[in-house]
């Protein structure tokens, strides 16, 4: 499968591209790849986010279910 890439123009305030290019430059990356990867995420939501959905569900339903005994802190962290 090939990729074929697109230039797109965006606009925004001046102080506003500057501070974010100053957080890339920190994060040793560009806007650029900064920007492509807040695009990707944007158009296809990560798994994760469905992860985490299922996740929070299931822990509504076992609200409230015990396994009868409690663990001592020695007990939970034997290896």
């Amino acid at each position: 499968m090939h990729c074929f890439v697109k230039n797109i123009t965006l606009s925004a305030e001046e102080t506003i591209i500057e501070a974010a290019r100053q957080t890339a430059r920190k994060r040793k990356t560009t806007l650029n790849a900064e920007f492509r990867e807040w695009l990707r995420r944007y158009a296809v939501p990560e798994e994760g986010e469905e992860h985490a959905r299922r996740y929070r569900r299931l822990m509504q339903l076992l609200v409230g279910v015990s396994s009868g005994r409690v663990f001592s802190r020695d007990e939970m962290n034997e290896r």
